[in-house]
């Protein structure tokens, strides 16, 4: 592995993360951590999560593994944020709803907790569907329906949809509860270099990475923003329903090529690549913030609990 401190990496690792309420995610290629900063002090959670793909095959052939993979990262995560939100003092905990506590007492605790977490992945899906590729392609209809050219049609769908997306994520560093969770974002993504760079797993070394990453999921959903441009054209029927339509059935394709077009980007840091990833990363400056050292040890901690023993099994 490379022993400098600029740019470049040593080697590219599948290793990846989300930020959590006051922790950090770290998925490696056989285990999974979440790392939880509490008054106590650091509270730790390994589980070796078993995947779809692993027990069928079929799954994990190109541009099936990333509908797969989104799906059950989306998953995983929630199920990792509500962990992190029950480690939270009581006092910045929200008391449960008559339909949580319903549930519960319905199915028990482990189903009502699976459920739930299902219902929250489903809901996320509806409303990300609903905002960013549906209401779009609706309201494209009222801009162009005094033409009948599908390629002004298209285009004006496909701004909108970035426009929408764009501002959506300026709101969201708006609130102040996601402030601190940007912060771990950004000491996910340092702590990730610093280990691609073959250095020493050290505050100091951490502190001085870069907090843009081209595996970033930020960057990902910018990518399928641009991909569903490209790949929604095929469609031209001037109806907005039937447009609608085939833009639901087309989805799976514009997000598994996403994640092939994110995996390839991962894999290679040359001229092309990093103007390719460049928008992404620079979308990452409203999703990533400076974290303190602190989180740099939530980070730290993170990762090092799922670096695989026999080495080389986490780079691509």
């Amino acid at each position: 592995m490379a022993k400098d401190k600029n740019n470049s990496c040593g080697f590219r690792t599948s290793i990846g993360g989300q930020a959590l309420l006051e922790g950090i995610l770290m998925r490696g290629p056989t285990k999974q951590a979440i790392v939880v900063r509490t008054k106590e002090g650091l509270v730790t959670k390994l589980s070796e999560p078993h995947f779809l793909r692993e027990k069928y095959k079929i799954l994990g052939w190109p541009i099936l593994r990333g509908v797969i993979t989104f799906g059950e990262s989306m998953y995983h995560g929630v199920k990792a944020l509500t962990y992190s939100a029950e480690l939270l003092p009581e006092e910045d905990q929200e008391e449960p709803g008559k339909l949580d506590k319903w549930i519960e007492e319905k199915f028990g605790m482990e189903k009502a907790e699976k459920f739930l977490i299902g219902f929250a992945v489903f809901l996320g899906i509806c409303l990300s569907v609903g905002l960013f590729i549906l209401l779009p392609t609706l309201l494209a209809s009222f801009v162009t329906n005094l033409t009948d050219s599908a390629l002004w049609r298209n285009l004006t769908e496909g701004a909108i949809r970035i426009i929408i997306f764009l501002l959506y994520m300026y709101f969201c560093t708006r609130v102040k509860d996601l402030k601190q969770v940007f912060r771990y974002h950004g000491a996910e993504h340092k702590t990730i270099f610093c280990y691609e760079k073959g250095l020493e797993l050290t505050v100091e070394n951490v502190r001085e990475q870069s907090r843009f990453h081209p595996r970033c999921g930020t960057s990902f959903l910018f990518v399928v923003m641009i991909i569903s441009i490209l790949v929604f054209s095929v469609v031209s029927w001037s109806n907005v329903w039937l447009r609608m339509l085939f833009r639901l059935l087309l989805l799976p394709v514009v997000v598994g090529v996403s994640y092939e077009f994110n995996r390839w980007a991962g894999r290679h840091d040359n001229f092309l690549t990093r103007i390719l990833t460049a928008p992404g990363r620079a979308l990452q400056r409203l999703t990533t913030a400076e974290p303190d050292d602190g989180m740099i040890e939530v980070g730290i901690e993170a990762l090092r609990l799922v670096i695989p023993e026999k080495e080389g099994l986490d780079s691509w």
